[in-house]
């Protein structure tokens, strides 16, 4: 079955699979079968294979041996310190952005949350986590800086193989991220300090990040509750 019509067959694999990838239909540690996802695409493998080379340049594919190709496993130092990386150019970023933030951006990103909130009750963790980086996105984007904001993007990419995994893997965490949300944005409509501003971003990404490090690694008083 061909699924595509433009671009090359490498590039069409690679966004199939990508995608894949990010909505965890296939998740960590999954085995990348070539010839069925050829099949399944209606190609050869030859693209493919170039496809899950470029993923395995991204950091969300890994070869082992006498096995394959897999959906990398989260490797926990990895993930933190991007979530650190992130947390401080993301609050940087945000910072910069506050001041050329029209009320109309300010705005659309409330709705983005509103639609986070809405999620809570019937939690999703795929599509939270979409409006997430959409809610983000609107604050940063703006961004004078480009240095700062293509390491925003690059902190992004990173995560991206597994991002799900942190609401999924600590759903509670979603109605403080909701919280903190509304939080940033009054700070910018009220013309908070650049600073106060900055670290609000910053510590809730690293509240993030210790809220899934933590439930991957609890403290021997909490097992069992």
């Amino acid at each position: 079955m061909t699924l595509f019509r433009e671009g090359s067959k490498s590039e069409q694999a690679y966004a199939w699979i990508r995608s894949r990838i990010s909505s965890h239909a296939f998740g960590p540690g999954y085995r990348l079968v070539l010839g069925a996802i050829a099949d399944e695409l209606g190609m050869s493998v030859v693209p493919v294979r170039e496809a899950i080379r470029r993923l395995e340049a991204e950091g969300l594919v890994s070869f082992e041996r006498n096995v394959g190709a897999r959906v990398t496993l989260v490797d926990e130092s990895e993930y933190a310190f991007t979530m650190q990386t992130l947390g401080l150019v993301e609050g940087s970023a945000t910072a910069l952005s506050a001041p050329l933030l029209a009320p109309d951006a300010l705005d659309r990103a409330a709705e983005i949350n509103e639609r986070m909130q809405r999620l809570l009750d019937h939690f999703d963790a795929h599509r939270f986590t979409q409006l997430n980086r959409d809610f983000h996105s609107v604050l940063y984007e703006p961004c004078p800086n480009p240095h700062i904001l293509d390491l925003v993007h690059r902190g992004w990419a990173r995560l991206s193989g597994i991002r799900d995994t942190t609401f999924a893997f600590v759903p509670g965490r979603a109605r403080h991220s909701v919280e903190e949300h509304r939080q940033i944005l009054d700070l910018i409509r009220t013309g908070a300090d650049p600073l106060e501003i900055e670290l609000a971003a910053r510590d809730h990404r690293w509240r993030t990040m210790d809220a899934f490090l933590a439930a991957r690694h609890p403290h021997p008083s909490e097992e069992g509750r």
